[in-house]
């Protein structure tokens, strides 16, 4: 769709937009988008999993995915009329990112625990997360993503000190 020379911004550009911000359309779910979009961010730590570099490659892709989130992110919000729109969902897929960032590339086990711990965080945001969300804009809509990463991350860290053997894990 290409769109009219009268709503030249509903062209391509629009469409390739509203597809980065939506990873692909998940964040268009009519139900729970954020949910959804997570699971852009699942799909990329395994396939980042079976690379040799799994943390050097997640820590760049999390840094494209926020350039990428603040380059379109009063896009996002003008198409949406409103702040922090529901489709938006590249924060969740860089907030998720930072829970799988190990060593090596994470097993499955860890792929669920993370995405359990990421939603979890996400939506209750505990301080200082909603401070975070009130900066505006771009970083105000993607740091407390960030923010509920480093919080799963962190209990992560210690499920995986004190529970099971170290090699279900993957790292």
């Amino acid at each position: 769709m290409t769109g009219s020379p009268s709503h030249p911004e509903r062209g391509v550009r629009h469409w390739a937009k509203l597809g980065l911000v939506s990873c692909g359309g998940l964040g268009l779910a009519p139900v729970a988008p954020g949910t959804f979009g997570t699971l852009g961010g699942v799909a990329l730590a395994w396939g980042l999993a079976r690379t040799e570099h799994f943390l050097l490659w997640t820590v760049l892709a999390i840094g494209v995915v926020y350039l990428i989130g603040l380059a379109l992110a009063s896009f996002a919000e003008q198409h949406a009329g409103k702040k922090d729109p529901g489709f938006f969902v590249l924060d969740e897929v860089a907030g998720y990112l930072v829970v799988c960032l190990w060593d090596k590339g994470p097993s499955a086990l860890t792929l669920v625990v993370a995405f359990i711990l990421f939603r979890f965080f996400d939506v209750l945001k505990p301080p200082p997360l909603r401070r975070l969300e009130r900066i505006g804009g771009g970083h105000g809509i993607l740091l407390d993503d960030i923010g509920a990463g480093i919080y799963g991350f962190a209990l992560l860290a210690v499920l995986r000190m004190f529970l099971l053997d170290p090699s279900v894990w993957g790292a």
